[in-house]
């Protein structure tokens, strides 16, 4: 297991949009984008990719107030449909430049939703055993 040390905020801004993190962070990529709320993560990541980009356009383009912020979140919605609509390819692309094989992330959240299941198939047998009457 490799350890898992943080980026700080400017090479998170970084990685957000995009970029390629030093070696020393290829544990926390793993993490990133395998953990239990990795896709909420890609998301939050998207958001601050569009926020400049609808700022500006709120702020520069002329015209009524209501027009550039729909103009703003209309263009906000169609970057995450597509954001979303790539989000393994995305994560797979960040571990591959993390230098992790292709297909770290998929095996490594298989293994983790394994292991959970069978956890909560131990509980479930746990709690309802049904008694062996020899029947």
């Amino acid at each position: 297991m490799q350890s898992v040390r943080r980026p700080g905020p400017l090479w998170w801004l970084w990685y957000a949009y995009g970029g390629g993190l030093p070696e020393r962070f290829s544990g926390w990529v793993l993490h990133d984008t395998t953990c239990r709320t990795w896709w909420l993560r890609h998301i939050l990541r998207i958001l601050v990719q569009i926020a400049p980009f609808a700022a500006a356009i709120i702020v520069f383009v002329p015209g009524p107030l209501w027009l550039r912020v729909m103009c703003a979140l209309g263009g906000g919605i169609m970057g995450m449909i597509f954001a979303v609509a790539y989000v393994h390819e995305t994560a797979e692309h960040r571990l591959l430049k993390a230098g992790f094989p292709v297909g770290t992330g998929v095996a490594t959240r298989a293994e983790r939703d394994r292991e959970k299941d069978e956890a909560a198939a131990a509980r479930y047998a746990a709690r309802y055993r049904v008694p062996d009457d020899g029947s």
